[in-house]
């Protein structure tokens, strides 16, 4: 509610929306990279040294209070909120919005294992799959059901194309550097012909990719918002990175219950998952 009050966009802002465990860490890295790819390389990049949640606040915890504590030479942040419930200075102004979203089966077995994994290092007793499963299907959640969360940023990219851009984890995953290119394209940082040929999209890429990440020392052994409450070991934002990866994990009963959500939520939306 009080980044809703209090944020105050600026036309040059990039903000990256998406539901949790969807490509987040991932899509903010990539956007953060293209940004900053004039004064860093992929061997001083702060992403190196950095989670990229400290590279990219968000809006709701980072910002909430005030829109004066930011960076003003970074114009990137992110979002967890609903396209509704974005403060009135994001959707009235100029700035762009980039939204990811991901297979609903994907997405709910990382979410489960995030929260089940920073439930076990604070000393918590995890919630059951089950269970779990169960809300996720009714769509308890801190930011709503997820079919509404995604929808909401459809029909608005439908609305206004020139303001958000929708992409899917699964078709970047395929064919990455075609969409830092699109996704270079659309903020208004694009790659020049000479950038291309020297590589500059697959350094990126590959600078950038779950294996390279979750693979750096502060991934591994560093802290975000290290000295708060809300202190979480970089680590469990790592998992696998798969797609598909539902499938080792639900039953065929739960995918087929999900896949029926998933249908009747998005029927007439043109949209799938």
């Amino acid at each position: 509610m009080s980044a809703q009050q209090n944020f105050q966009s600026q036309p040059s802002d990039i903000v990256i929306c998406s539901a949790p465990k969807t490509g987040t860490t991932w899509l903010k890295s990539l956007t953060f990279a293209i940004v900053t790819r004039t004064t860093f390389d992929d061997s001083t990049s702060p992403l190196l040294a950095n989670l990229s949640h400290d590279c990219v606040p968000f809006l709701e915890v980072d910002l909430a209070q005030s829109s004066t504590n930011r960076d003003p030479k970074n114009p990137l942040l992110a979002t967890h909120v609903p396209y509704s419930s974005l403060p009135r200075s994001i959707i009235d102004s100029s700035c762009k919005i980039v939204y990811i979203c991901r297979n609903p089966k994907d997405s709910f077995v990382s979410f489960y294992h995030f929260i089940a994994r920073l439930s076990a290092s604070k000393d918590m007793k995890p919630v059951a799959l089950e269970e779990a499963f169960e809300l996720y299907c009714q769509g308890v959640s801190n930011y709503g059901p997820y079919w509404d969360h995604v929808l909401g940023f459809w029909k608005a990219s439908l609305d206004r194309p020139d303001k958000i851009l929708f992409l899917k984890y699964e078709e970047m995953i395929e064919d990455t550097i075609l969409y830092v290119k699109k996704l270079a394209d659309f903020i208004g940082y694009p790659f020049s012909s000479e950038e291309i040929k020297k590589g500059s999209i697959d350094k990126i890429v590959s600078m950038c990719s779950f294996e390279n990440l979750s693979n750096l020392e502060v991934n591994k052994s560093g802290k975000h918002r290290e000295g708060t409450p809300g202190v979480i070991e970089n680590k469990i934002y790592f998992r696998k990175g798969k797609v598909g990866d539902w499938e080792n994990y639900l039953t065929p009963e739960m995918a087929t219950q999900l896949d029926s959500i998933t249908l009747q939520k998005l029927n007439g939306s043109d949209l799938t998952l």
